[in-house]
């Protein structure tokens, strides 16, 4: 079913962030690195990525990272962590495609569940999409 194998792509792509090559979690883990960039964080004012010169980094301020924001935190550090950590971008690009790729079909599966669940109750549904797919051709 396409809603669960959203959930699920979802799922494969955030434990795969989680563990991505390089992602510090500690304060302590930062003691003696030199910093390379510090990137702010795009839908969290004040937090921001940074990064190290030997390819981990760091979200501040520390959090026990919801999906979405350790997920920005790839895209916004990919310039400075991406040359040291290319294989795992890829992987992290082909989960992203996985996830996004589902999300199209668990859409799809609703639209066509609605139709089929509301064709019966609003008679004038089956003309309008008659009409609709006319339109589009």
């Amino acid at each position: 079913m396409p809603i669960e194998d959203k959930w699920k792509a979802n799922l494969e792509k955030v434990a795969f962030a989680k563990r991505f090559p390089g992602l510090l979690t500690e304060w302590r883990d930062c003691q003696g690195k030199t910093v390379e960039a510090v990137t702010p964080l795009t839908g969290r004012p004040g937090a921001a990525v940074v990064c190290f010169t030997d390819g981990t980094f760091f979200v501040v301020p520390p959090l026990a990272p919801q999906a979405w924001e350790l997920s920005q935190a790839l895209i916004d550090a990919r310039p400075n962590l991406e040359p040291k950590h290319q294989s795992a971008y890829q992987e992290y690009d082909r989960l992203a495609a996985k996830d996004a790729e589902a999300l199209r079909l668990a859409r799809l599966d609703k639209i066509i569940g609605a139709i089929h669940n509301n064709v019966d109750r609003i008679p004038e549904l089956k003309e309008r999409i008659k009409a609709l797919v006319q339109e589009w051709k």
